[in-house]
């Protein structure tokens, strides 16, 4: 279960070093200069070692590139540890299934290779794989969450709520995977093996899984490869599940690639320099299409409302979907550079994401010949990302001799690339986009007895360039002249956190987050007043100026205010936030192509989180999270010709951007040294949202209803350990084979009716040496 912890939220630090081995100060001072002593080395963390050890559960990196105390930290931070991730992965191999029972605010996961809806306290969040940033704000195909094999990962640090750390990307939290480091002296061989199924002839599904670590002196290694193949998935009525038209995991075959090498050196070992390198892809087999349900009935059209299904074949002429992402890293640590810790990453990244064909309108032109058998255009949609980037931090405590006063401070830079295009017939959709930051940034927090408090300023300074393009023909064959955009932001934080007793502690924050609009989505739909349809001859050239309303970054402000108690067996936290901002994002219905399409509005969210855990005795142990989000935007926007301004908060956010109330309970039971069995249930409450406006100028009405139905599914997972052959486990997905509909699928819209995953059931040897 997660950690109630008091975390990084108002850090303004870069994230991406592994902390296996880290540990935290019991006093202020978190990386001292002199901190090299220590019970156990961490050759193969980045980090610097810390006198007056405590455990890692204590420890956060994310938001601060250098290990610091949690209780230090003033906001809220979740850590999904090692052992939740391998308890997820017995019972699923989706990539966000643990956020979705672990973390509270984090949506329901989709099951597919996109990860469209899964918001994190109602935002889109930054994705990091040891610090790196996964996918691109230019252009956010919501693929950027399935990225490597969960079974390099080590443990996931979250930042819940906006975040200035990570400049661009970060309006709405951070999610950084950290992968795993040697521990042991020596050699060590990891050998997973799974079988899955859903006792359907092609539900069969398996893994095999091999990690290498070697941990010798001050040299390590980590080598991690798998393979992972998905047979087709089912409902609990025994129907096949949709394809879904954003990229399905089922009927796919992933694979990964993993390397990690480093060494300490310098007269104390406090230099290190580390390489990291990373492939993963994941890439469908095409031997089924889908089958498109009926949502509501009707006595000709939808005798009988199901969801959707597929069947055996392939579309003519298409390609398999994927997902191909790889990576390189390089980093340098020294921990005595003017008496404090200096710390630099260099990153290249390149991915890559095909999403399945479609034949909408949005595809057709009169001037390209059909290539389906149906006499229509079947398109697919190709978005390439590249990016490279320098991270850079210097950290020194006692600053100006004052015990307690830490200064963090640096420069990032970034080069981030993008576009999409119809790859069938090679038509640009999105041009090519390229956006360059500069962003230095400072922090201090000074610890006064029970008492810190932290502050700090980042100055995101960036320009966008946008190549010159033409629109489809469905946008009316609009020419558009590229050109520059600049975005600047100073990006403040401050908190403070009250360490009561040795039991209790509250704090407050205020935090601020920058991101881009998923710049990509208003550039493709420049249109013709004529359009859609029709190609104006005398239709005016547009511009990237023109958009610029719709290009405007996205500033949110977070307050945050929580309480975190820990007993001798039990422990407990909960927050309040009020997530704010004038010009945010959300995510709506086109009713002409009915694709999703961003609406630029002002945006509100609130919500309460809670956690806590209970170790009713050495055997015994039961946890629990809730969630309750609510969301407000407004039925329009500012009109650019300046007749009227955006609307009130009067508009209800709904399950595309919001998530429904969650309840998560789990119960372990360890009844031997060697076994153990936990039972895990995650509820989604129904809910009902209604809205309604009247714009004064020209007294349109506006109204806006959604309901969504809840569910409650259950997990159960079996260990058992021997001496001699390894481990053995059982895992269940959706016990009590409960059938139910996503909850952002509940919403209507493209061809999106899919039902969630029955039953199915696993087994998993693993073997270490």
């Amino acid at each position: 279960m997660i950690k109630p912890l008091s975390a990084a939220i108002a850090c303004l630090l870069f994230a991406g070093v592994p902390v296996e081995n880290a540990r935290a100060q019991e006093n202020a001072q978190s990386t001292p200069p002199d901190a090299n002593a220590q019970e156990e080395k961490a050759p193969a963390n980045g980090t610097n070692p810390a006198q007056g050890a405590t455990d890692l559960d204590k420890v956060v990196v994310t938001g601060t590139r250098t290990p610091k105390a949690v209780d230090k930290i003033p906001g809220a931070i979740t850590l999904v540890s090692k052992e939740e991730i391998k308890h997820t992965l017995l019972v699923t191999e989706d990539a966000t299934a643990v956020l979705a029972r672990t973390v509270p605010g984090y949506a329901e996961a989709s099951q597919a290779m996109s990860n469209a809806g899964e918001t994190l306290r109602g935002r889109v969040a930054l994705r990091l794989f040891d610090g790196v940033p996964q996918g691109s704000p230019l252009r956010d195909g919501s693929r950027n969450a399935t990225f490597t094999d969960m079974g390099i990962v080590d443990r996931v640090e979250v930042i819940n709520g906006p975040s200035a750390s990570e400049g661009i990307g970060a309006a709405g939290g951070i999610i950084n995977y950290i992968s795993a480091v040697p521990t042991k002296e020596g050699n060590e061989f990891r050998l997973l093996t799974r079988y899955s199924t859903q006792f359907a002839d092609d539900s069969e599904g398996w893994k095999v899984g091999l990690n290498f670590m070697r941990k010798q002196d001050n040299y390590d290694l980590v080598v991690g490869m798998s393979v992972i193949d998905r047979g087709m998935g089912y409902d609990a009525d025994g129907r096949r599940l949709g394809m879904n038209t954003s990229g399905s995991v089922n009927d796919s075959v992933a694979k990964n690639l993993f390397l990690k090498g480093g060494f300490n050196f310098g007269e104390n070992g406090e230099k290190r320099l580390q390489a990291t390198y990373s492939h993963f892809k994941i890439e469908g087999n095409g031997d089924y299409i889908q089958v498109d349900g009926c949502r509501y009935y009707d006595p000709v059209d939808c005798p009988n409302p199901k969801p959707n299904t597929s069947e055996r074949g392939h579309i003519f002429g298409s390609k398999a979907e994927f997902n191909d992402f790889e990576q390189f890293n390089l980093m340098y640590t020294d921990g005595d550079v003017f008496g404090g810790t200096f710390s630099a990453n260099a990153y290249w990244a390149d991915q890559a994401m095909r999403y399945p064909p479609e034949n909408g309108e949005d595809r057709q032109d009169p001037l390209i010949p059909p290539n389906g058998p149906d006499g229509l255009i079947w398109d697919q949609s190709e978005i390439d990302t590249k990016k490279v980037g320098l991270r850079t931090a210097w950290v020194r405590s006692s600053l100006f001799n004052v015990e307690g006063l830490e200064l963090r401070t640096g420069i990032d830079w970034v080069r981030d690339e993008a576009e999409q295009r119809l790859a069938l017939t090679d038509r640009t959709w999105v041009p090519p986009m390229k956006y360059t930051s500069v962003a230095p940034y400072a922090q201090l927090s000074y610890d006064i007895g029970p008492f810190t408090i932290s502050g700090g300023l980042r100055r995101e300074d960036g320009e966008l360039e946008v190549d010159d393009y033409t629109t489809t023909w469905y946008r009316g064959r609009r020419e558009v002249t590229g050109g520059k955009l600049t975005y600047t932001e100073t990006l403040r934080n401050l908190g403070a956190i009250w360490r009561i007793n040795g039991q209790w502690s509250v704090f407050t924050a205020y935090g601020e987050g920058f991101g881009l609009p998923n710049v990509g989505i208003p550039l493709r739909n420049v249109s013709c007043p004529g359009a859609p349809y029709e190609v104006e001859p005398d239709c005016p050239k547009a511009s990237v100026d023109s958009t610029f309303r719709e290009l405007k970054a996205v500033v949110v402000n977070n307050r945050e205010y929580g309480v975190n108690w820990v007993g001798e067996k039990a422990s407990f936290s909960a927050s309040y936030y009020d997530s704010r901002s004038d010009y945010g994002t959300s995510f709506a219905i086109d009713p002409a192509t009915n694709d999703y399409v961003l609406f630029r509005a002002p945006t509100r969210i609130k919500g309460i989180e809670m956690s806590g855990d209970w170790n009713i005795n050495d055997a015994w142990k039961v946890s629990a999270l809730y969630s309750r989000i609510r969301g407000k935007t407004a039925f329009w926007t500012e009109d650019p010709a300046g007749r009227w301004s955006a609307g009130g908060l009067n508009k209800p956010m709904g399950a595309l951007d919001v998530n429904p109330d969650k309840i998560g309970l789990t119960v372990r039971w360890k009844f031997s040294p060697k076994g153990d069995i936990t039972l895990g249930s995650t509820t989604l409450l129904s809910r009902d949202l209604s809205g309604s406006d009247v714009r004064e100028y020209d007294g349109r009405e506006f109204t806006y209803e959604e309901h969504t139905k809840g569910y409650t599914l259950l997990d159960l997972g079996v260990n058992y350990k021997t001496d001699k052959y390894g481990r053995f486990s059982l895992g269940v997905e959706n016990l009590t084979d409960k059938q139910y509909i996503l909850s952002w699928s509940q919403v209507p819209g493209f061809r999106n009716y899919w039902a969630g995953r029955g039953r199915m059931i696993s087994f998993t040897h693993e073997f270490t040496w």
